[in-house]
């Protein structure tokens, strides 16, 4: 069970994450979690590209040193970088220092001051946890998850989804992952095309 819009009452609860951005431009922020990965990364590189649009990747420290090819690509196509903990470790069921030396991990590759926790799941103390390590530290979350890693949504399903609950200023998550694929290569194109008609354009997150 997952929510495509993140209720107004969620951010309220947790106002130390950054669920949008404020913005008065017909701007989206784009994000991409998991990667990077072969195959999926540079396809969304690509679509990107198009458009020339930037977007923020949130990277498993794990599959940066698998494949550094891939993620020098991502920056050298001016994309901002984020760290999604080095194994993707899920919050709510890791303790407090395993989960801060996993990120601290990736870190040490990663060097970047934006962060979201795997699965959108982090307890409130590993959140100061970070902060007390890492000051500037912006965690990122959303205000619209594509659904595209669920194996059971049909893409235009996804699509619609996206294209509806997406507005200034949104923070929109998909996944260059192999498990989202499937969505994501019919989705993405589709969204961006449909977008860019409409005026918006798409930047870095960028925050004082």
């Amino acid at each position: 069970m997952y929510l495509v819009k993140t209720p107004w009452l969620l951010k309220k609860l947790y106002p130390e994450l950054i669920w949008n951005v404020n913005q008065t431009n017909r701007c989206i922020y784009l994000t991409f979690d998991d990667g990077p990965i072969p195959i999926v990364t540079p396809f969304v590189l690509n679509i990107l590209k198009q458009y020339h649009a930037k977007a923020t990747f949130f990277c498993i420290g794990d599959n940066v040193g698998k494949h550094p090819d891939i993620f020098k690509q991502v920056v050298n196509d001016g994309h901002a970088i984020g760290n999604h903990t080095y194994n993707h470790l899920k919050g709510w069921k890791t303790d407090n220092k395993t989960y801060l030396d996993n990120y601290l991990l990736a870190d040490k590759i990663l060097h970047t001051n934006l962060f979201r926790p795997p699965y959108g799941r982090i307890k409130k103390q590993q959140v100061k946890d970070l902060k007390a390590v890492k000051p500037d530290i912006k965690v990122i979350m959303w205000d619209v998850l594509s659904g595209d890693f669920d194996i059971n949504l049909r893409p235009a399903d996804c699509l619609k989804k996206v294209i509806k609950h997406t507005e200034t200023g949104s923070i929109v998550v998909f996944h260059d992952s192999l498990k989202a694929f499937d969505r994501l290569k019919y989705v993405l194109p589709r969204a961006m095309e449909i977008w860019s008609k409409e005026g918006y354009s798409f930047e870095l997150i960028k925050l004082e």
